[in-house]
């Protein structure tokens, strides 16, 4: 009977090894992928699955089981679909979030659940402010800070008078405060366009009036293609310097093609990136996907290895909350980006650049590298940020 009870034991023993060996790590990935802007969904979509496949399915030696939903770009719809995550799925970590006014929107119900957000895109000025919260981590930027290095570019380049043009939404009111709090000129004008607004002509008609400098715009996804190509057909290309932030992009550069060669735009990577990390992942997109691979995959792709380190620094732990906040704070990864150091409200400290549309020798339109703008910058509403 003594021997019976052993095997027992043995054998529950056995069974209680298998099943912790088995721990799973469930992932929410939440993205836009309907409507025009779905191209931006789908790039972070495919990155995070690379990173995953090439981990052989594992995130931090745990099985990653990942959940994708399409956020359809509606707020209330995002609210209800992050709640199915948590409570039905109970997922670990939600990651992805393309607009920022969804961010805003899921935010609170997931730092409620206590749940931890990884941002693969979005980052709104309010979470990297007074609303950051320790169960909030960003692998991409806070929404201000690409607009912030083309404000330095054209200021640096004495420019006296721009025109800026975003969507009025947190975005882009991010967008135009960025810009703004580096260029020292004139702001001939400030429109603020609809969401998903796709005609541009009578903006365009406002811009050639003021007569300014430059242009300064953010228009991400179909609004970008739509406002390239008008731009171009009433012939401002060559006319009026084009700045912009997630407007040339590899998004956007499938449909403007040479529309859109030689315009500017300020991000923290681009496909021209010269590192290792940044070539073997641009190689392994391409390769698995088939076309040219955007900042926002790039951001995606880190948000997955963010996570595996940070998991993997937790010792496998993702329900000990405190271990888990305390390995994202300190992750330590290659990032495709080059440096990248996390800041006391869970935003990158990291470089920004000024990019431009090229033609690639095989035929591929891509972003490259022009010059660096800011080396190790962190955003200006971490100090407002009561983490420590």
């Amino acid at each position: 009977m003594k021997h019976v009870i052993t095997l027992a034991a043995a054998s529950l023993a056995l069974t209680i090894g298998t099943a912790a060996a088995q721990e799973k790590l469930k992932i929410g990935m939440m993205v836009t992928l309907s409507g025009p802007s779905a191209v931006l969904g789908q790039h972070q979509r495919d990155a995070f699955n690379l990173a995953v496949k090439q981990k052989d399915g594992k995130l931090g030696g745990l099985v990653a089981d990942v959940v994708i939903v399409d956020d359809e770009l509606k707020p209330d719809v995002a609210v209800q679909k992050v709640q199915g995550l948590i409570e039905r799925d109970k997922v670990d970590i939600v990651t992805g979030v393309t607009f920022s006014n969804v961010m805003m929107a899921i935010a609170k119900p997931v730092f409620e659940s206590k749940t931890f957000l990884v941002s693969s895109n979005a980052g709104p000025s309010p979470l990297a402010g007074k609303a950051c919260s320790p169960f909030f981590y960003s692998a991409s930027y806070q929404n201000d800070q690409n607009h912030e290095a083309m404000g330095k570019y054209a200021q640096d380049k004495g420019f006296k008078k721009v025109v800026v043009m975003v969507p009025n939404y947190q975005a882009g009111k991010d967008s135009a405060a960025g810009f703004k709090r580096h260029f020292k000129g004139e702001i001939a004008d400030e429109i603020y366009t609809q969401l998903g607004q796709l005609d541009f002509s009578a903006e365009l008609a406002k811009i050639v009036a003021a007569k300014p400098d430059a242009i300064f715009t953010f228009m991400p996804g179909g609004m970008g293609v739509n406002l390239v190509k008008q731009f171009t057909q009433a012939g401002l290309s060559g006319k009026i310097p084009f700045l912009s932030a997630f407007t040339i992009d590899e998004t956007t550069l499938p449909a403007t093609q040479d529309a859109a060669l030689g315009l500017f735009a300020g991000a923290q990577w681009a496909p021209g990136s010269d590192n290792p990390a940044s070539k073997a992942f641009v190689a392994a997109f391409e390769k698995e996907y088939g076309y040219v691979p955007s900042l926002y995959a790039q951001q995606a792709y880190d948000s997955a290895l963010l996570i595996d380190a940070a998991v993997k620094a937790a010792g496998g732990k993702v329900k000990d909350k405190e271990a888990m906040q305390k390995a994202f704070r300190t992750a330590s990864f290659e990032s495709v980006r080059g440096s990248f150091k996390m800041n006391t409200n869970g935003f990158p400290i990291q470089d920004f650049y000024v990019v431009k549309a090229v033609k690639r020798a095989d035929g591929k339109y891509a972003t490259e590298p022009v010059e660096k703008v800011f080396t190790a910058y962190g955003d200006v509403y971490a100090k407002e940020c009561a983490i420590n």
